[in-house]
């Protein structure tokens, strides 16, 4: 946890809200990537375009979920939040477009 700490404090504060802006509107648009690549495939479980489709999709969603977990603890720090809106935010991960309301709602808000 330090040492993402340690490395996120080299780039400025904007630097980093922007980042995670980005990966959490990334990530929410590959939620629906995946879902179309779930549906093709149970259409056709047979062809190898569905396979190679969901396999792409299925990766390029694991990177943007990685990258929103490890950006959390410099987004927690920038916007202080407490331990319940942290919990929020891991939650809201595993479900789809819930990171953008994370980055409309949480990150938006402002706490001093």
């Amino acid at each position: 946890m330090e040492f993402i700490e340690k490395f996120f404090s080299k780039y400025p504060q904007e630097k980093v809200i922007k980042w995670f802006k980005q990966i959490c509107l990334a990530e929410a648009v590959s939620w629906f990537f995946l879902f179309t690549a779930m549906t093709w495939i149970r259409i056709d479980p047979e062809g190898i375009f569905p396979i190679v489709y969901i396999s792409t999709i299925g990766s390029i969603h694991g990177l943007f979920f990685t990258l929103y977990l490890i950006f959390l603890p410099a987004i927690r720090k920038i916007y202080t939040w407490d331990d319940e809106d942290s919990v929020f935010a891991l939650i809201a991960a595993f479900f789809p477009f819930a990171t953008i309301w994370i980055d409309k709602k949480l990150a938006r808000f402002d706490r001093e």
